[in-house]
């Protein structure tokens, strides 16, 4: 228990984070109190990176973190490297993945 405890807390300070453009779109464009909800949960998944649920198929490196709020099912979808959290998209279920797959095809 208190070496899992010890990893979280060298990944916290260690780990860098960046958010890709679809990512920064979605969350300036939101009132500021769900503004703070999202930093919270984006810094849930900073302080526990596995807590998403890994991806299957094309989007295998991806991990997706639900949350809900205000009665919506918000997805978080974001890659973990060695040193840093790249946080890709987020946003309501409807089209979610569609979105993520056009903005890797168009990045590549």
């Amino acid at each position: 228990m208190i070496d899992k405890m010890l990893i979280y807390i060298i990944i916290y300070f260690i780990m860098k984070c960046f958010f890709k453009p679809p990512f920064r779109k979605f969350v300036k464009k939101q009132t500021r109190p769900f503004q703070l909800v999202i930093e919270d949960e984006v810094e849930k998944i900073t302080k526990n990176p596995a807590i998403g649920t890994p991806k299957k198929g094309n989007l295998s490196e991806f991990q997706v973190y639900k949350f809900t709020s205000n009665n919506q099912n918000i997805l978080i979808a974001y890659r973990v490297t060695k040193t840093d959290i790249l946080f890709y998209s987020i946003g309501r279920h409807e089209n979610f993945y569609r979105e993520l797959k056009k903005y890797l095809r168009e990045v590549e």
